[in-house]
């Protein structure tokens, strides 16, 4: 996979380190056979690069290709599996013809059902349980991380969206006193959400289970550690609030072992219907096109649903993964604190019940006038880094919640007394959707920030903040051509990173007299030299 501007995921930073040493020897690999799978996703610039880039690098080190590199798409109709499938076939013929299977074994049929990777050994109802000492986070001893969030406080909550406006965006502060959380602009929070209490009353109910029994995970293969964050006893209540992801669109191999629960013959066959390569166009249309859940598929099923052996839970149905924010706040401006910018997620599909973002709909629910409400959370090096030198003029590009981490970099570069502070906002409306206005207007009244702002739906003609680039080419010119400033750019991935980098070849092209190439050229060396960096998402 490739993460933030084309970077390699966290778990293949040191090997993709210890790949690139320029001593090894072009003939480092030349016993290797390897196959390459990306998977991306072609709404981003840089799709698929870690995939293509290892691929060329294990060549150059001298490694023998058994398939062409496989490029997977999230865009594609049938998603990933779409390139997965033909691939995995094509891997097995050759490796299978390679090392053949030893005398005496044979390949698993793909109907056989393998042993749960858990077993689920229920405790007795009258057993002793200190539930109180288990499920609460323990204080961190080291930084918090994946594995040890820290359980934050949530200090306020509020809608920074007019309350007529279509969109829900809040801002959200979170207490870290005591966590020992550093984080500069540019830093990224990871939130561990969990699934809200009516979704897993309805999932108990459905598959017949008890919320307050408890159990005890044991691993089928004694090599198998146990699920990281799941305490041992648990509550099944705990196992479906903050593991399993009920509310994701479930994958092909899920379809695929509920059938070989099913006692149902209709069900069961709808189902492996769903997870055969040619049900491929059927299965989306049922479930990724409308963005259909786990949990409403088992209501779709229900006898195959009720079938459901507890063993196995975990792996029929994936982990709730943390979801990353920028950070939007300095801790020079705001010790101890940090807050985040959050548009609530909310659409329509042709299913009558509004599809819901897990994560954002959790943490808009959160009222601190309540109670001692926290949220399990820990930071990330970002992708962005701001310059050192005070000098160093900074031109920030954030439409929308893109803003954020401009947001935690200006509060940093006042602080600092840094003044070449210059910003493209872009939104729908100013009286509805304009972040800390207030918030942006003392700055700029103080000579702190220079300020651009596209409000596109406030006059016929929409204006986007790629409008506000050109029209102000000059000043833009200026400080990239004389005064070496940095670019920054956030915010969704679709259309606006391409109009955005549009925008910026036709200033380096009318103000700065380069040919349409050489501004190309010119933009794809400041992004090398790091002076031209964006972080984008879909």
């Amino acid at each position: 996979a490739t993460t933030g501007q084309g970077d390699p995921p966290d778990n293949m930073k040191m090997f993709w380190r210890f790949l690139f040493r320029k001593s090894l020897p072009a003939s480092s690999l030349c016993q290797l056979d390897y196959a390459v799978l990306g998977l991306g996703d072609s709404s981003y610039p840089k799709f698929n690069f870690i995939a293509k880039k290892l691929h060329k690098r294990l060549l150059q080190l001298g490694g023998n290709p058994l398939l062409p590199v496989a490029l997977g798409d999230d865009q594609h109709d049938l998603g990933p599996d779409a390139v997965v499938d033909p691939w995995l076939v094509a891997l097995w013929e050759k490796i299978l013809a390679l090392y053949p299977v030893p005398p005496g074994l044979e390949i698993i049929s793909p109907d056989a059902r393998l042993p749960p990777k858990y077993t689920l050994h229920y405790l007795p109802e009258d057993s002793p349980h200190p539930e109180s000492a288990v499920l609460q986070p323990a204080a961190p001893r080291a930084a918090p991380c994946e594995l040890q969030p820290f359980a934050a406080r949530v200090v306020s909550n509020q809608r920074v969206t007019a309350q007529s406006h279509f969109q829900d965006v809040r801002l959200i502060e979170f207490d870290i006193a005591g966590s020992g959380i550093t984080f500069s602009a540019g830093d990224v929070v990871m939130i561990q959400p969990q699934n809200c209490p009516e979704d897993v009353q309805q999932f108990c109910q459905l598959l017949r289970l008890e919320p307050h029994r408890r159990f005890m995970l044991e691993p089928t293969d004694p090599g198998t550690s146990l699920p990281p964050l799941l305490p041992q006893p648990c509550t099944i209540q705990y196992l479906v609030t903050h593991y399993l992801d009920i509310s994701c669109v479930p994958r092909r191999s899920f379809f695929e072992l509920l059938a070989s629960f099913s006692t149902n013959e209709l069900e069961r066959e709808k189902l492996q219907e769903f997870s055969s390569a040619q049900g491929q166009e059927e299965l989306y249309s049922y479930c990724n096109r409308p963005r259909r859940t786990t949990l409403e598929v088992l209501w779709d099923f229900p006898h195959s649903t009720c079938a459901i052996p507890a063993d196995y839970l975990l792996d029929l149905i994936p982990r709730i993964r943390p979801r990353a924010f920028s950070i939007a706040s300095s801790l020079l401006a705001h010790p101890e604190r940090m807050q985040i910018l959050v548009a609530v997620v909310q659409y329509k599909t042709r299913l009558s019940k509004a599809r819901r973002g897990l994560c954002s709909t959790w943490l808009a629910s959160l009222n601190p006038e309540q109670g001692d409400i926290r949220v399990p959370l820990w930071v990330k090096k970002g992708g962005m880094k701001f310059p050192a030198d005070p000098a160093t003029p900074v031109i920030m590009i954030g439409p929308g919640t893109g803003v954020a981490p401009f947001r935690a970099a200006i509060q940093e570069r006042v602080a600092l007394g840094h003044r070449g502070n210059c910003l493209f906002f872009g939104c729908r409306h100013q009286s509805k959707d304009f972040y800390c206005q207030a918030e942006w207007e003392e700055l700029v009244t103080k000579g702190f920030l220079t300020l651009f702002t596209a409000f596109s739906r406030d006059q016929e003609e929409k204006v986007y903040v790629q409008h506000r680039i050109r029209e102000n080419g000059k000043l833009v010119w200026e400080l990239l051509s004389s005064e070496n400033a940095h670019i920054y750019l956030a915010g969704n991935a679709k259309q606006m990173p391409a109009a955005v980098a549009e925008a910026l070849q036709s200033v380096l092209q009318q103000e700065g007299g380069l040919s349409p190439l050489e501004a190309k050229e010119h933009l794809t060396a400041l992004e090398r030299s790091r002076r031209f960096q964006s972080e984008t998402w879909s």
